[in-house]
Parts: structure tokens; sequence; C-alpha cells
């Protein structure tokens, strides 16, 4: 059933799957007084009470429900027509051979179409890249995901052990990565530190990558464009440096991730459970972190 329905949304020109997605992330919203009062609070917490924003909010939580079985059904060409070729320019200096890199791309944005960008838009000595995941527990769906995102020089890693090994591997030998570090790691995979005012249990994954490997950090987001025309790819590197300190690097990632999501909050997926304790994970500091 999931497969018919993606080939379904596929078929449909993208700004009808944006304005389907709207309806959809209405639904959901309405639907859903648990995640309806997590969107509100998140929204609260980072400061965005105004109606305006949290309806945005609400209608792009939908579109990126929607878009991402769009980008993962539809043909290169119908990808690559959606991307401006200025971001192909930027993207250039980014796969040739050269430092290793770390690319991180939080839950803003179509963040399904930035690893397809990369890789669709390739040139001989484009450099691989290492896609970690967290398999999905509907095996339909993960199934749907792994062909989607599938792509001439991309691999797919797990969020497992041998996942990250894959990682630390594809680094050492130059490569490029990437991963989602706004992601709630598993228990003892990360550290509380400050987002938006909370604590938030952040992944140190990230960082201990760059380190161990001598590599760049490059954050990443593709901005949704109004009316169906597509997405702009905005590349940030890191300016702060990391300091090998887990608490420290963490903040200084999750800061990063914040001055991303000020350009754009309506494109943030407030309803992700950014702030849960995972199972085993120790709970966050009684103390409010320091603004």
């Amino acid at each position: 059933m999931i497969h018919f329905f993606a080939f379904c949304v596929a078929a449909l020109p993208l700004r009808m799957v944006h304005a389907l997605g709207s309806i959809a992330g209405w639904i959901a919203y309405l639907a859903s007084p648990r995640y309806r009062k997590r969107v509100r609070t998140h929204l609260a917490d980072a400061g965005y009470c105004d109606g305006h924003t949290r309806r945005a909010a609400i209608a792009h939580a939908g579109k990126q429900m929607l878009e991402a079985l769009w980008v993962w059904q539809r043909p290169a060409k119908d990808l690559l027509a959606k991307l401006d070729p200025q971001d192909f320019n930027r993207l250039k200096a980014l796969q040739r051979p050269g430092k290793p890199t770390v690319y991180l791309s939080a839950h803003l944005g179509c963040f399904e179409i930035l690893s397809k960008a990369y890789a669709l838009h390739a040139h001989p000595d484009t450099r691989h890249f290492t896609a970690l995941y967290r398999p999905p527990k509907r095996a339909a769906v993960g199934t749907l995901m792994r062909a989607g995102r599938a792509a001439p020089n991309i691999s797919l890693a797990p969020a497992t052990l041998g996942g990250v090994r894959s990682l630390m591997q594809a680094l050492k030998a130059g490569q490029v990565t990437g991963l989602l570090p706004d992601q709630v790691p598993s228990s003892g995979d990360g550290v509380w530190a400050p987002f938006f005012g909370r604590w938030a249990y952040t992944m140190t994954l990230p960082a201990r990558l760059a380190l161990a490997c001598d590599a760049n950090i490059v954050f990443y987001v593709g901005e949704r464009l109004p009316k169906g025309r597509g997405w702009r790819v905005h590349i940030v590197p890191l300016t702060e440096a990391l300091s090998g300190e887990a608490l420290t690097d963490a903040s200084v990632l999750n800061r990063t991730v914040e001055s991303l999501i000020r350009k754009m909050p309506e494109q943030y997926l407030w309803g992700y459970p950014r702030f849960k304790v995972p199972a085993g994970a120790p709970q966050p500091p009684a103390v409010p972190p320091a603004c």
C-alpha cells in the first residue's frame, strides 16, 4: 500500500504535492492533541508565539512528509530541474577530492533533496557520500526509503556500530559523510546540551568523527521554495572550533542548528520530539541551561 501511495504522489506536480502536504499537516495537527501540544510548546520555547509562524510550520511539516516520497520516486532530471543552477556551483567545490567532510543537515526544509543533489550533479572525480540513517520501524517504509535514497556515489549506513564504522572508514579514505545532528541519539551516544533554552539530548558523533579524522564540518539546508518551484541549497561551514569536550562541542553544533532555524523557522519540524529522554539515558539537569 505504501508503495502504491508513493507512486501516486510522485505522479503529481511538486506544487500539488506541497498543496496536499499542507492539508496533511493540518490533519495531523488537529487529529493529535499530543502532537499539537508539542508543536505549540516547542515553538513557544523558541520564542515563536505568533500564529503566522505556527500556521506556516504546520503546513510545512506536511509538505516535508509528502515531498520526501516525491524526491524518492522521481527521476534524476526532474529533481535537478527543481534546483537552482547556482547550487551546483557551490556543490562542485565540496565534491572534489580534498579534506574529508562531515555534512550535517537538521530537520529543516527538505533534507531528502540534499544527498540527491550532491550525487546527481556529479562529475568524474566526485567523492563518495556515505549517509547515516535510522531504519524505520515498518519494514515496507524502510524498503521504500532505501530504494528512494539510492543514487550513484551514495551509500547508506544504518545507525548501528557497523554503520558508524562505515562513516569512519569513508572519512579516513578522504570521502564525505552525512547525518542529522538534531536527531535524538540512543542512550550513551549523546550528552545533554542547550537547545532553544532547554536541555536536549544531543549526539556526540559528528564532533567525534570530525576530530578523529581531521574532517571539515559543513551544514547544509534545502530551503523549500514557494509554489512548488523546488529548493535552494544553503551551504554553511562550521565557524566555531571544536574542543574535544563532549558538552562544549555538542553546544557548538546546537548553536549552529539554532542559527539556521532562525533564518526559516516555519520550515523546521517543531513536532519532532527533540527533547525526549531516550530509554536508559540519564535525566536532564534540573537547572535550565544558561542563556
